[in-house]
């Protein structure tokens, strides 16, 4: 069986006693730690007063929000078809903290750190048929021990950019252990099977399955009620819904809407920051004043009308917000970490525009492909800004190609469905192999 590196052991060693550290300036870090503190004591107290044998039991492991989305689609599956089995869910991210607490799941907690001790104790104690990885966030030393166990290790909804750091010597030697010891995995593309291959999975054991996440992103927009309070703030008006922006996309968005609203007055602009914190929502409503733009109201004190500019101090409300406006604009264009989902907007029906580092995202490869989506070029805020403008104002202007983009946003999305299905079937395969 493989097994990791000394030099991952080192290396996943310290990092994990430099975790505190790295938390006095970052509160993101602070949180994870704080979270994961007591998740290996919390998770073999289950499973030694819970787990029973008999049952077949599945392990999910998503690090954040996106990859959880993907596993949840594939859960609900595998929940509706075998209810006798018992679940256990993961994250990394505390950012995943909310959504992994509400899946139907026995039990869900972070993910230790990736030590050889807590690998052997969490095994141990929950003794997983299979052990399920979602996208790419497989670790490498619950992996190879999960495997030496007679666990089956899996992946599903397995992607690979082309930009990845996974890629590169010598990170992809030092990881290639860990996806050497997949017994199976369920790739979104077939491009995304062969970087999988480069990785160390066994080609024999690969398959396309497609990404789940068309169906999650389907399955929560239909679920959003006609009565959804959230609709009124994108009724009477053509609205730009900004979702998951970063004070890049902030810069942007608002120098457009600064430009748009003074020939375009009745224009309306929802903004929703992927960090809703005090810190983040303050700068933005200063650049408004600067800027001369309305006043933005915030969600937690708006009424009952909608209003030119509405800033949302709240999360998980993306998809109602989408449901009831006319375009959306996507964040995480302009940074390093990556292009948020695009795909929620897509299933709406409307058409999307999002800033020039798209290149790993696949979905927002097939969006512009299809012509149901836009892209900004350049880096600078003048010059992106105005290029927004162009495209926000010809949106409002031409509610024929608006409306068409829309619809071909939305054909994208429905010839990715079926991948869940795909995906809940690999992890059977598994169960049966394993029990």
């Amino acid at each position: 069986m493989p097994a990791t590196s000394a030099l991952y052991r080192v290396s996943a060693r310290l990092a994990a006693a430099l975790v505190p550290l790295a938390g006095l300036g970052h509160d993101k870090i602070a949180r994870s730690h704080r979270g994961r503190r007591g998740a290996v004591d919390r998770l073999v107290a289950w499973g030694r007063s819970h787990r029973e044998p008999a049952r077949p039991l599945v392990w999910l492991h998503a690090p954040s929000v996106g990859e959880g989305l993907q596993a949840e689609s594939v859960l609900q599956r595998l929940r509706g078809r075998h209810p006798e089995w018992q679940f256990v869910y993961t994250w990394f991210s505390p950012s995943a903290e909310p959504l992994g607490r509400r899946f139907p799941v026995d039990v869900a907690d972070y993910l230790p750190y990736d030590l050889p001790e807590h690998a052997d104790g969490l095994l141990a104690a929950l003794s997983p048929d299979v052990l399920a990885f979602s996208k790419l966030d497989l670790w490498p030393e619950l992996a190879t021990r999960a495997a030496a166990a007679g666990t089956r290790v899996v992946m599903v909804a397995a992607t690979v950019s082309p930009g990845s750091g996974r890629l590169r010597w010598p990170v992809r030697q030092v990881l290639r252990p860990g996806y050497a010891s997949l017994s199976s995995a369920g790739a979104i593309s077939d491009d995304d099977a062969a970087r999988l291959e480069e990785l160390g999975v066994a080609p024999e054991r690969i398959r396309v399955t497609g990404d789940p996440r068309f169906d999650s992103v389907v399955e929560k927009v239909g679920a959003v009620r006609p009565d959804d309070p959230l609709l009124r703030f994108g009724r009477g008006a053509v609205t730009m819904v900004a979702g998951s922006t970063w004070p890049a996309d902030e810069r942007v968005v608002l120098d457009a809407f600064a430009r748009l609203h003074v020939h375009r007055p009745d224009a309306r602009l929802i903004l929703v920051p992927h960090e809703p914190t005090e810190a983040h929502l303050a700068p933005i409503e200063k650049s408004a004043a600067r800027l001369g733009l309305p006043t933005p109201v915030r969600l937690s004190q708006a009424g009952d009308t909608p209003v030119p500019f509405l800033l949302v101090d709240r999360v998980g409300v993306l998809a109602a917000l989408y449901a009831g406006a006319g375009m959306a604009y996507v964040g995480g264009g302009f940074g390093r970490a990556g292009l948020h989902s695009v795909l929620e907007p897509a299933a709406c029906r409307i058409p999307v525009v999002f800033g020039p580092r798209w290149q790993n995202s696949r979905d927002a490869g097939l969006l512009l492909s299809a012509g149901g989506a836009e892209s900004l070029t350049g880096f600078g805020t003048e010059e992106t800004g105005e290029a927004l403008h162009a495209i926000w104002h010809e949106w409002l202007g031409n509610e024929a190609r608006r409306l068409a983009e829309g619809q071909k946003a939305r054909e994208v999305v429905e010839r990715g469905r079926g991948a869940a299905d795909a995906s809940a079937a690999l992890v059977e395969e598994a169960v049966l192999r394993a029990t």
